[in-house]
């Protein structure tokens, strides 16, 4: 496959998991700013820290107010991961490498494409905000399951894959750092009934909600949330999932490799990482600091994956 269309494919992907999983951490912020009476300017600033956007959104907002950050992180066109450029660019993406999809998945994109466009063309009542994001979230479930369902499983495939889990993966540890950023108004709240609501808002988030009642036998606390989301296997959007599944994708495109890419390597690094460890060694490394870790080890595969497999040439 040339590199180009490879790299269409990942980043086809990547930026329709962008969208969704920025809908997903809006979410998070106006569930959590909902639990408390005052300091929801603090709250949204965590949104837009954890989304690594400060520095351009500040060039062009003073205050960390609702709807201004709505507006940037979903509707602005000038910043490159907001949900409309995202999905403009997934879109550009599929068009490029059409003939290397089914029907049934390009029509799902171009009609996320137009959806969402229409959607999102006039500012978002708070009031409206919650329908919003549900239909961005649906939308990318749409093509995902028009992968799933029409795609041969080869390498076109494993492209796909890869995008969606390595943009999953920074996704879910940013989630989670939401928590880290803001969110108790004092050390003394950990623990608290607060805290545990807090925790179970970042469950509901990521749709992992009824999931860990029935997989979990713990109550909701902070220490039973975070393990299910960051070292649970089974959970598709935790750590370790997503970390094994691009395990798996680079290791189905190298099968004949006679030397493992380094990609793969560090993949199978990181993977390790997050197997056979309890969370109370994550919690005692500092949970900020390894989300930290995770993201970049994650983001230096993204970038060995580009070379490895020469998207660029």
């Amino acid at each position: 496959m040339l590199g180009k269309t490879a790299g269409g494919l990942y980043w086809m992907f990547r930026s329709l998991e962008r969208a969704e999983n920025t809908a997903r951490l809006i979410e998070a912020g106006f569930r959590i700013a909902l639990t408390r009476s005052t300091g929801a300017e603090a709250e949204w600033k965590s949104i837009i820290a954890t989304s690594a956007a400060q520095d351009a959104y500040e060039a062009k907002y003073q205050t960390y107010e609702s709807e201004s950050v709505v507006n940037f992180l979903l509707q602005d066109t000038d910043y490159q991961s907001s949900v409309l450029s995202v999905i403009k660019s997934a879109r550009d993406n599929a068009r490029l490498v059409r003939t290397a999809l089914t029907t049934e998945v390009w029509t799902s994109v171009n009609e996320t494409w137009m959806v969402l466009t229409e959607l999102l063309k006039n500012p978002i009542p708070q009031t409206e905000l919650p329908s919003v994001l549900s239909t961005i979230r649906q939308q990318s479930a749409v093509v995902r399951g028009a992968l799933h369902g029409t795609m041969l499983r080869n390498d076109i495939y494993d492209f796909c894959r890869l995008g969606t889990f390595v943009e999953r993966m920074d996704s879910t540890a940013r989630i989670i750092d939401v928590k880290y950023y803001s969110l108790l108004p004092a050390p003394s709240f950990v623990g608290s009934r607060l805290d545990n609501v807090q925790w179970e808002t970042i469950l509901r988030s990521v749709s992992a909600h009824r999931s860990f009642r029935w997989a979990v036998e713990d109550d909701f606390t902070a220490p039973a949330i975070a393990n299910f989301l960051i070292l649970d296997g089974r959970m598709p959007r935790s750590l370790r999932f997503c970390a094994s599944k691009i395990v798996d994708n680079l290791g189905f495109l190298g099968m004949y490799d006679e030397t493992p890419k380094k990609s793969l390597q560090l993949a199978q690094t990181l993977s390790a990482r997050l197997k056979d460890r309890d969370i109370s060694s994550v919690f005692e490394e500092g949970l900020h600091e390894f989300l930290m870790s995770v993201i970049v080890e994650n983001a230096r595969i993204g970038q060995q994956i580009e070379l490895d497999y020469r998207f660029n040439s």
